[in-house]
């Protein structure tokens, strides 16, 4: 457990040190208020000192805002060229430098996860809905150190758990938890409830692999699936069933923590894994993102222990991945087929999301042009036989 300490009116104190996507913490701490000036914060921040505030909570984020600006301005060197996979490395990494700078303005939460700034509003649901439940005890609790960015992440992602995320599929709201990947991306949920069922499975046993807040599981029972959804996060699995419980689908959706396979057989097997290959910085990020396509490949490797014979797996996958440059089509296709599957259909669909019209955006083209697929696979393939009705 790591703790971070400070000086402050003459007197050193610690507190425990808590990071979602684990940065280390900063191993010197000043602290700080309304006096300090965005250049004087910057230079700290870009040496790596932490920055404890301690003046007003809005004119934090005023002076975090400043910071960000002062970083905007920095030039930054770019390779030639418009290969997209380079452009997206550069992006992301980009984008983990502005966190790590951002991120040592820090604030500390009280032994109930209050924050005694001025004009701060009442964190407290919202860390005890992230951290769990403090007990307020001075003796049994211990104070917390965060970033801001991070306790304002906190705070946004109680507010969609609290309001929920609409799902015109479903035709009411999915509550994400903290940590847990919101459904805001609302073309693969369709995908899911319009493709038809295997032949002759009215009522099909499904899995759900990897159900985050369990919209696809939600969605598969809908249509009179009876479901087994796993995941590996056991935030996701809390979410999940509070979901099934708030649809009145307990009855049809079991919901089981687990690296992707319950046990048996189905009829129907359903995977929506993160589209990009790349390296997650945060259990957040387990959503989007997937190294080396882990979950991927193991999903497609183990379809035939767990398929039925005469049953279908739906992968959900989008190319944006291709269209960077990151995973080739000869790729994914080999990867099914030496897995000893054979793609029955695919249904496509067209992105919807602000960013796929966002001009200013590097990876705009990629964007625009990106298509979401749910792949029909079955086991009627030889292991290793090319499948040739899919170009």
């Amino acid at each position: 457990m790591s703790t971070i300490s400070w000086t402050e009116h003459g007197s050193s104190l610690t507190a425990r040190w808590y990071s979602e996507n684990a940065t280390p913490a900063p191993e010197r701490v000043v602290v700080v208020d309304d006096r300090i000036t965005a250049k004087a914060a910057h230079r700290l921040a870009r040496a790596g000192t932490g920055l404890l505030w301690r003046g007003d909570f809005h004119n934090a984020r005023q002076l975090m805002r400043a910071v960000d600006r002062r970083w905007q301005r920095i030039p930054r060197h770019t390779r030639p060229g418009s290969d997209p996979a380079a452009v997206f490395h550069d992006q992301r990494a980009a984008r983990a430098e502005r966190a790590e700078l951002l991120g040592r303005m820090l604030v500390v939460l009280e032994h109930d996860h209050a924050l005694r700034l001025r004009r701060a509003p009442d964190v407290r649901p919202a860390c005890d809905h992230a951290y769990g439940v403090a007990t307020g005890d001075a003796v049994s609790s211990e104070r917390i150190c965060v970033s801001l960015p991070e306790l304002l992440g906190v705070l946004s992602a109680y507010q969609w758990h609290r309001q929920g995320v609409e799902v015109p599929t479903l035709g009411t709201r999915i509550h994400p938890d903290y940590g847990v990947f919101s459904p805001v991306r609302g073309e693969y949920v369709e995908l899911v409830d319009q493709a038809p069922f295997p032949a002759g499975a009215e009522q099909p046993l499904a899995f759900d692999l990897g159900t985050g807040t369990g919209v696809l599981a939600a969605v598969l029972a809908r249509r009179g699936a009876r479901v087994v959804a796993t995941d590996i996060n056991p935030r996701a699995v809390t979410c999940a069933r509070a979901n099934m419980r708030r649809l009145g689908l307990t009855d049809s959706v079991r919901i089981a923590e687990a690296d992707l396979w319950p046990g048996g057989r189905a009829d129907l097997i359903v995977c929506n894994p993160p589209w990009l290959p790349a390296e997650p910085t945060s259990a957040l990020e387990l959503g989007i993102y997937d190294r080396g396509s882990d979950m991927l490949h193991r999903f497609l490797s183990g379809l035939p222990a767990h398929l039925t014979g005469t049953g279908e797996a739906w992968l959900v996958l989008s190319d944006l991945a291709e269209r960077l440059g990151l995973r080739t089509r000869d790729e994914l296709l080999a990867r099914i087929a030496a897995a000893g599957l054979r793609v029955v259909g695919r249904h496509d669909t067209a992105p919807r999301h602000p960013r796929a019209s966002d001009n200013a955006d590097p990876l705009h083209e990629a964007r625009r042009s990106e298509i979401t697929s749910l792949w029909r696979l079955t086991l009627n393939a030889a292991p290793g036989s090319p499948d040739p009705s899919v170009s």
